[in-house]
């Protein structure tokens, strides 16, 4: 009798007609967590506030009736509304949300001067948006035991000047992914993904797109020598979304290339 376990098959599409809606998921790293779903099998609903974005993402993946792309104000409950309604009627139910919309420049003026309107634009995008669609998502999530994916920052442990708002938001996030995953287990699992340096400037609409401008100083000071991509993010997006990570609930995982874990002296 042997005791070497069996070698299983490896599942090329862990995803397999599973659906996806992906906030923010026509540029940048939505983008590329939106293209690692459908290479792994899955069909995704595309919503971001950027129209000819959108259009021009369906137009290059060229999958047919594996996408599709609505107009996503995530600030906006109707807007929200009306996009999970479109998603679930075309694509036929919901197995997967990803929260990933939300303004991409952390920087804003010193505090003292930061109107509240920016305060508000912030929190509003990228926690109350995720409410929002975890709210309306909920529902068709709890009928196909799916899972809930946000988008978060490494800025939540560690932070530049002058981003006070983009930090409470992302940080919110984080709580919010374990409050949830509590409630709604074992019906939906939650997670949160917290995003390094990732270089998405050839990940924009086509007319924005561009080669990343980055030093071999940029590369070198990750541990793993290179600067994120978003291909990084859509692979554990993939991972926690699927059957795979089925013992997985409630966490934050921080993928940043080593440099959470480096020692920084001036």
């Amino acid at each position: 009798m042997s005791l070497t376990p069996p070698v299983l098959p490896f599942d090329a599409s862990p995803l397999r007609d599973r659906v996806v809606a992906i906030t923010g998921g026509a540029q940048g790293i939505g983008r590329g967590i939106a293209q690692a779903v459908l290479g792994a099998g899955g069909r995704v609903a595309i919503g971001d506030l950027d129209r000819d974005a959108g259009v021009a993402c369906l137009a290059e993946w060229d999958v047919g009736d594996r996408a599709c792309f609505f107009p996503l104000d995530v600030a906006r409950e109707a807007s929200v509304r009306g996009f999970f309604a479109k998603a679930i009627t075309r694509l036929g139910g919901l197995d997967g949300l990803v929260n990933n919309a939300g303004p991409a420049d952390p920087h804003v003026s010193d505090l003292t001067r930061l109107p509240l309107s920016q305060w508000r634009r912030f929190l509003d995008a990228h926690l109350t948006g995720a409410f929002l669609c975890c709210k309306s998502a909920l529902p068709a999530l709890r009928a196909r035991q799916g899972a809930i994916v946000s988008i978060a920052s490494s800025r939540v442990l560690q932070s530049e000047a002058h981003t006070e708002p983009y930090a409470a938001a992302k940080g919110g996030l984080v709580a919010l992914t374990h409050a949830l995953a509590i409630s709604e287990g074992p019906r939906v699992r939650v997670n949160a993904i917290s995003p390094g340096w990732i270089a998405t400037d050839d990940w924009q609409r086509p007319a924005a797109r561009r080669r990343p401008k980055l030093s071999r100083r940029d590369h070198a000071q990750h541990p793993v020598g290179r600067v994120g991509t978003p291909e990084d993010i859509g692979a554990l997006a993939v991972y926690l979304l699927s059957p795979a990570s089925g013992f997985v609930t409630g966490q934050h995982v921080v993928i940043d290339g080593g440099m959470g874990r480096k020692m920084q002296y001036a």
